[in-house]
């Protein structure tokens, strides 16, 4: 299972269960601010306990090292890939997004641009750029990640279980990544196999 950030906690904005610390959460990202290490935890680790009979796979979590610790006494984790992406890169993308916010279709100015700047290529409707996603805000997450990620991947690295791919461009990193999994987790076709 991939448990992606947005996933866990965009995803859960629509649950009216906690929807006050879930729309302070919005309000972090959307001003370029991580989520406080105690909210981000509790939501991420109450997603994972659903999923306690697959192998999973987080994206964005944890970033902070008093996140990493609070997921370790929860779980043992085997696994910790870090993506080494310049972040000169990784601004130029993301304030390059502008996304259709019915559907979600996401474009990219210098990529993979709408048929007509702005405009959905399907429906016709205006293109948004997410508040997250303009170049003040990037620059100020970028900030906060370099500062609260490199403890964690310290920590992980002494830990043993640290593996880092460096590139810029996915379809050059993602075969590393993938032959590197492959060694990691279980197919579900040889899962079936060994069960009677």
């Amino acid at each position: 299972k991939n448990l992606g950030k947005g996933c866990g906690i965009l995803d859960a904005r629509k649950n009216t269960h906690d929807s006050g610390r879930r729309s302070k959460s919005k309000a972090f990202i959307d001003q370029g601010k991580l989520i406080p290490d105690d909210v981000m935890t509790r939501l991420a680790l109450h997603e994972l306990k659903n999923l306690t009979q697959y192998s999973w796979l987080l994206d964005g979590f944890p970033r902070t090292l008093p996140q990493a610790e609070a997921l370790d006494r929860a779980y043992q984790i085997d696994t910790v890939i870090n993506l080494n992406v310049p972040f000169e890169v990784i601004k130029q993308r993301l304030t390059a997004r502008w996304i259709h916010p019915t559907s979600g279709r996401v474009y990219n100015i210098e990529f993979n641009p709408p048929k007509t700047v702005g405009i959905d290529d399907l429906t016709g409707e205006p293109l948004i750029q997410r508040e997250d996603d303009k170049p003040e805000t990037v620059i100020k997450r970028l900030k906060a990640y370099e500062d609260q990620t490199k403890p964690v991947l310290e920590y992980y690295q002494k830990k043993g279980v640290l593996e880092t791919f460096s590139g810029t461009e996915t379809n050059k990193i993602w075969p590393y990544v993938y032959a590197f999994l492959q060694t990691k987790v279980p197919q579900r076709s040889q899962k079936a196999s060994v069960t009677p």
